[in-house]
């Protein structure tokens, strides 16, 4: 029996059919790389102090009303505090002189009660200066990033599902609608509150359309061009969206303007809707092979090549069509063994990837003082990862990449500790080595994780898996926190869980130079090392197919 690589191998790899399909979906994807980042700018801190206006107060007084503060062996004005405005103006009556005739440091303070005044040197505006998100407040901007990527872990989450019953392309272009209207709405925002509800909603669909894309790519593209696609393709398209994210930014210093420049070249993908197909192995799974074989006419058609008669009569179709009926969904992930140990390994391999990518990311776009270019120093970084998973991805078992990109980040985190302070760039290069293997890994377990899981199932495993994944980037912010108390111990807990899901990933079956699996029978099949820990409640698989209702 033929599989379905061979079936539509008569089309070859890279026709005009993949190249539309290649291309299309790598541009949806460009969105993800704007929204991932976005909140690097629109919830940055400007330079504030107290606000001070509407009072008769001597030039002297007028630049003393706001206390002095040491921050960082830096002299700068208070953020969250003046002295006394009717005590100033009595003294600025009297003709005292500050710091004459008045010690400053005898006054009593106040608080910013008339509101806040904000630098206007990086940007014209925040969310942060938009409703006052500082002092008291402040912890409304970490909240804020937080709101967002739960957003982002529960669209990842019911996106697989979703994607596996209704298709692949109405999820994809769902998620792309969901970006572009509450990005746009976001301008309209009249109080956090309302800002907060709409950014957590632009969230479901920020990470559904990069994992609706990467599986119908997929699905639709084989041989080396899926490869391609999986690795490179994907996480390119991620980068550039990433990487034209701070150049806007600095045109667009008013975070309304920026947000809506963001949401409209989404309203360009509205004619990719004709352009795409319907994956034709998930339609070959839910019995629809009619749909499916007219799809890979017309491509045949683009391709300039000639159809068989029958084309899928010899790929299973009776196999499929029997379960064609069957609704999959995430308790087939835990209800046997060897499916449960593939997906609960994965799940915490790709939550290392995903702690560690954007603990690292948000670390380093601090390098710079200018926002801007510690944007697009992060954002390039990650073009030679991404070459680097893609050329893993062709060459190199899978397993063993996904080890040894680990391994290789885990040994730089460890030795920052030992650099001496003065050797900073040291320090520097360390951490952007630290990054570039955790980015290159990040990028190979998409394409892995895709590779695993048979058609029936592979939207929900790639939806859950990254939806655990998200987690990471959830509790990114608070790991970074712990280095007020020792500034080493993110690095160390990172280079610690890297290496755990180093040693956990032996237990991964291989999917190097294999076909997608089209049934779970087929996922079972593939060889892997025997996890001592779940060797006595493994089951021995029978001989009539495994994809049956149980």
């Amino acid at each position: 029996m033929k599989d379905y690589a061979e079936t539509i191998g008569f089309l070859g790899q890279w026709g005009h059919f993949q190249q539309i399909v290649f291309f299309s979906l790598v541009a949806t994807i460009m969105p993800n790389g704007f929204g991932a980042f976005t909140l690097v700018f629109l919830t940055d801190t400007p330079s504030h102090h107290c606000l001070v206006s509407g009072i008769n107060l001597t030039e002297d007084w007028r630049k003393s009303v706001i206390p002095i503060r040491e921050v960082d062996g830096k002299r700068e004005l208070s953020r969250c505090s003046r002295y006394r405005l009717d005590v100033v103006r009595n003294l600025s009556a009297q003709g005292y002189i500050p710091g004459r005739d008045v010690n400053l440091t005898d006054l009593e303070e106040e608080g910013c009660v008339d509101g806040w005044s904000y630098s206007k040197d990086t940007y014209e505006s925040t969310i942060v200066s938009e409703f006052d998100l500082v002092c008291s407040n402040q912890w409304k901007q970490t909240f804020t990033s937080t709101v967002f990527f739960v957003g982002v872990l529960l669209g990842s989450f019911f996106s697989g599902q979703l994607s596996d019953r209704y298709g692949r392309k109405p999820v994809l272009f769902a998620a792309l609608a969901l970006q572009t209207v509450f990005t746009f709405a976001q301008v309209f925002s009249g109080s956090w509150i309302m800002f907060l509800i709409i950014l957590f909603i632009n969230g479901l669909g920020q990470m559904s359309n990069f994992v609706a894309a990467l599986v119908l790519g997929s699905e639709v593209l084989t041989g080396k061009v899926r490869v391609l696609y999986s690795s490179l393709g994907t996480c390119l398209g991620f980068a550039i969206g990433y990487m034209i994210l701070p150049l806007l930014a600095y045109f667009l210093r008013d975070w309304k303007s920026l947000s809506l420049a963001l949401s409209l070249p989404c309203v360009a993908y509205v004619p990719f809707w004709w352009l795409m197909p319907e994956s034709p192995r998930w339609l070959l799974s839910r019995g629809r092979v009619e749909e499916a074989e007219a799809i890979i006419r017309t491509a045949a058609k683009w391709n300039k090549v000639q159809a068989p008669r029958i084309i899928f009569e010899d790929c299973g179709v009776k196999k499929m069509q029997t379960h064609s009926k069957e609704h999959y969904n995430v308790f087939d992930l835990l209800r046997q063994s060897s499916i449960r140990a593939t997906t609960l390994i994965l799940c915490f391999v790709l939550f290392t990837m995903i702690v560690g990518y954007y603990s690292l990311s948000f670390n380093t776009a601090q390098l710079h003082e200018n926002p801007y270019i510690s944007c697009f120093i992060s954002a390039v970084v990650e073009i030679p990862a991404y070459i680097s998973s893609w050329l893993a991805l062709l060459y190199l078992p899978r397993r063993l990449s996904v080890i040894l990109t680990l391994l290789f980040g885990a040994v730089p985190l460890y030795l920052i500790q030992l650099v001496p302070d003065d050797l900073s760039n040291l320090a520097l290069a360390l951490e952007m080595l630290g990054k570039y293997s955790i980015t290159t890994g990040s990028s190979l377990m998409f394409a892995y994780t895709a590779e695993l899981y048979p058609t029936v199932l592979r939207n929900t495993a790639t939806g859950i898996s990254n939806t655990v994944s998200r987690i990471g980037s959830c509790i990114a912010p608070l790991l970074l926190s712990l280095g007020m108390y020792y500034k080493y111990l993110p690095y160390i807990i990172l280079g610690t869980l890297a290496v755990v899901a180093a040693f956990a990933a032996l237990f991964l079956p291989e999917s190097f130079k294999k076909p997608l699996p089209e049934t779970i029978e087929q996922m079972h099949r593939r060889e892997r090392m025997k996890c001592p820990c779940l060797t006595r409640n493994m089951t021995p698989v029978p001989v009539v197919p495994l994809d049956s209702p149980l």
